[in-house]
């Protein structure tokens, strides 16, 4: 493939279209962002805002009628269309990149894949957490034997959303790729097996939580809360025998440290979230200097038992996931996420939906 730009196509332009995606793609001289499919008309003006020159289509099915313009199609509308939309882009011969969750079930992500590769195209799904800046730290001091032999790991993503989620999240059902546990467990499971592998055990507790009284007709006998699910605890007994503890919840008024590691040389914790998508949201673009770096208040802090240090400001950078992309694209080196791993991911997803202990194979399979 030539060194031009690569034209790529943003399917929806919400939260993770126009800030986990455009936001990148438009400082990255690797790319052109050519075409966004959205309907919404404020969302649509955005984009044209964002990427001049940008052409609009309102349904993102229409994507095959545009594929002689383009070279790569982003994948960022909601969970149930995520199958659907990357398929038509592949028989188009365009090369994919899918947002988390990558499909609503384990067998359509392991379809898509197969699909991609009898027809000869590069299918890949953004893990933008793979490139947060706490994470990256962590990663450093696992891979360095800062902390030993590490025993457990503990991991939430925790915020206060009383008020239940809004828009197309409200209404998903799980057999959509709806709940936290498909919003958020992409994330944590991902990053969990990425430090430290395979999974062999899995516990899960994944529920609706809230005020029975609160959903209840007034007057009413209060019965349990319904809806998507809004929290869930999962326990990952990995094959080397770390155990991973995972909390996502919508209900913490109060959150819980983001990472809280424990070895048999000491430990690490931080608190607080990677600044990347805070930065984004207030309107600074990642080509910003200072774009993606922990503030001194944010840095964890490293415990030999005896001592406490703080270890230096890490710095987050989801760009890099798009650089590493253009290099697979053009040299036909390895994907930076292979999809692989995100089915591996829903298989857990899917175990802990379905019963409350499961033994993980190998291969992936849960039982």
């Amino acid at each position: 493939m030539s060194q031009s730009p690569l034209r790529t196509a943003i399917l929806g332009y919400g939260v993770a279209g126009r800030f986990f995606h455009g936001a990148f793609l438009g400082v990255d001289p690797s790319y052109e962002v050519t075409i966004v499919a959205t309907s919404n008309p404020e969302r649509a003006a955005q984009a044209e805002q964002d990427h001049p020159g940008v052409r609009i289509i309102g349904d993102p099915r229409d994507i095959g009628a545009h594929a002689s313009d383009l070279d790569l199609v982003i994948v960022c509308t909601p969970p149930s269309s995520h199958v659907a939309l990357a398929r038509t882009a592949l028989r188009s011969g365009l090369d994919v990149v899918v947002d988390k969750p990558f499909a609503p079930t384990s067998a359509e992500g392991q379809e898509l894949i197969a699909e991609a590769h009898a027809l000869g195209r590069r299918l890949s799904v953004f893990q933008n957490r793979r490139y947060d800046a706490d994470f990256l730290t962590l990663k450093g001091l696992v891979e360095t034997g800062d902390l030993g032999r590490v025993h457990t790991f503990e991991s939430r993503f925790e915020w206060w959303k009383p008020a239940g989620e809004r828009s197309w999240k409200a209404q998903t059902p799980v057999a959509e790729g709806g709940g936290i546990l498909f919003d958020l467990g992409p994330h944590l499971i991902d990053q969990a097996i990425q430090l430290f592998g395979p999974v062999s055990e899995l516990l899960a507790s994944v529920r609706t939580a809230g005020s029975a009284a609160d959903q209840s007709p007034a007057g009413g006998t209060a019965s349990r809360p319904t809806g998507p699910a809004n929290v869930a605890q999962l326990i990952l007994t990995h094959a080397d025998g770390v155990t991973s503890h995972l909390t996502m919840s919508s209900l913490s008024a109060l959150p819980g440290p983001r990472f809280q590691v424990s070895g048999d040389r000491g430990a690490w914790r931080t608190v607080g979230k990677d600044p990347q998508e805070a930065a984004l949201r207030s309107g600074t673009l990642p080509d910003a200097p200072g774009f993606g770096h922990e503030s001194e208040e944010a840095r964890g802090e490293l415990s030999s038992g005896a001592d406490v240090t703080r270890t230096p400001p890490g710095t987050g950078d989801y760009g890099r996931y798009y650089r590493e992309l253009a290099d697979a694209l053009r040299t036909g080196s390895p994907v930076p996420v292979d999809p692989q791993d995100s089915v591996d991911v829903l298989t857990l997803i899917e175990a802990a939906h379905r019963t409350p202990r499961s033994t993980v194979s190998p291969g992936g399979s849960a039982g």
